[in-house]
């Protein structure tokens, strides 16, 4: 294949719960409406795939499955997970020509490797490394960006590294630069961020993105990655990043899964997410359900201090509980018999969540989660029709694919 003819690829680089997902799945859904032929790779450090799930609810994945490929327990960035995207990409290429590859990786993926990799390809050229920076993140954590730099620079001076140099090194590689959740902090706080951030990167463009929205068309023009601006710090970083690339968990990172069939109890959730909820917790995703609001499948979506709850879908078991669900016998019927064939106790509802934090507060944090289940004495009064407490907002964002 020629120079001309390689297929481009993006990379949506930024820390964990920067907003990769939610730009990914606009991406996805600008391609089946402007008839543009993508492919998709999503990447996830955790055995629960939780991005690739919902990437899959999007028109684009439903209409054509073989257009998405996942990567997850392990890091893109890592040796294995070079080796599981080069797989990907030949599986993808292997009977479609796309106009865009997506890569959306973990976010605690280092771009170098992945930068270094897709230099030596010949049936892709890289076009973009875009970094979504969480300006609510660095408004709360580093004042603003203000403090970014001298905390690198401390790391620096003891040798440490841990998440400010990823951080740190995910903008100085990338191509692109995108605040997202400025609409969160003062509008004349986001030029004392772009100051900063140019410090860092005084080569990029800084842009600010609201929910995920980028046209499609505007990736298409772009030129392909300049490596010859990051050669040097290529050269400079690659002996320290050696030992990265053999982990799977690097920075100090940990994860845990949380499975189970019961439902949390809406106060007790509360009540622990406000008392143990902190910024080493970087990230936690996953589905569940409240015992309140027993119909509803919901996704939560928690980053650094933030947390959001969003209605995924219902329940089969909430729809066949529901006397007014306007179904046809034989549809019930048809739900009747996957519920059956489900052996988890309350149907096909469950809790699956991934929490991701710095090693001394993870299982802190995940074990708290864990309290949050009904008892069984609880379970028995949910029976009964017992109306629990929910101080959660009432208003949930219903995800659109």
């Amino acid at each position: 294949m020629s120079k001309l003819n390689k297929v481009p690829v993006i990379i949506l680089n930024g820390f964990l719960g920067s907003g990769k997902t939610t730009l990914f799945r606009n991406l996805l859904t600008q391609s089946v409406k402007k008839d543009i032929p993508v492919c998709a790779i999503v990447n996830d450090m955790s055995e629960l795939d939780v991005d690739g799930e919902l990437l899959g609810t999007t028109d684009a994945v439903e209409d054509n499955t073989q257009i998405l490929e996942s990567i997850h327990n392990c890091l893109i960035s890592s040796d294995k997970g070079i080796e599981k995207l080069d797989q990907a990409l030949q599986k993808l290429l292997s009977n479609q020509t796309p106009e865009l590859i997506i890569i959306e990786t973990s976010g605690s993926s280092h771009p170098m490797p992945l930068i270094e990799y897709f230099k030596e390809q010949s049936k892709v050229k890289l076009i973009g490394v875009f970094a979504l920076v969480d300006s609510l993140m660095l408004s709360h954590d580093f004042n603003f960006g203000e403090s970014l730099i001298p905390r690198l620079q401390q790391n620096l001076s003891t040798g440490t590294r841990d998440t400010v140099n990823l951080l740190v090194e995910q903008i100085m590689f990338c191509s692109h630069l995108f605040l997202t959740k400025s609409d969160r902090i003062g509008k004349d706080k986001l030029p004392h961020i772009a100051s900063y951030i140019k410090n860092i990167n005084p080569l990029v463009t800084t842009h600010s993105l609201h929910f995920g929205q980028l046209e499609i068309e505007a990736i298409l023009e772009l030129q392909e990655y300049d490596y010859y601006k990051v050669a040097q710090l290529i050269e400079e970083l690659k002996p320290v990043l050696v030992s990265e690339t053999k982990e799977e968990r690097p920075y100090n990172l940990a994860t845990r899964v949380l499975k189970d069939d019961r439902p949390f109890h809406p106060q007790r959730l509360w009540d622990v997410c406000h008392e143990y909820l902190d910024q080493r917790i970087y990230r936690s995703k996953g589905f569940f359900w409240l015992a309140s609001r027993d119909k509803h499948s919901l996704l939560w979506n928690q980053a650094a201090g933030g947390i959001n709850l969003e209605i995924i879908g219902s329940w089969r078991s909430g729809i066949l509980e529901d006397e007014d669900n306007g179904l046809l016998e034989e549809e019930i019927l048809h739900l009747e018999k996957m519920i059956a064939r489900d052996p988890r106790r309350f149907g096909d509802r469950h809790c699956d969540l991934t929490v991701i934090g710095d090693l001394s507060q993870v299982d802190r944090f995940t074990d708290a989660l864990a309290s949050c289940f009904l008892t069984e004495e609880e379970i028995e009064l949910w029976n009964a029709g017992h109306q629990f407490k929910d101080p959660w907002p009432k208003k949930i964002k219903r995800i659109e694919g």
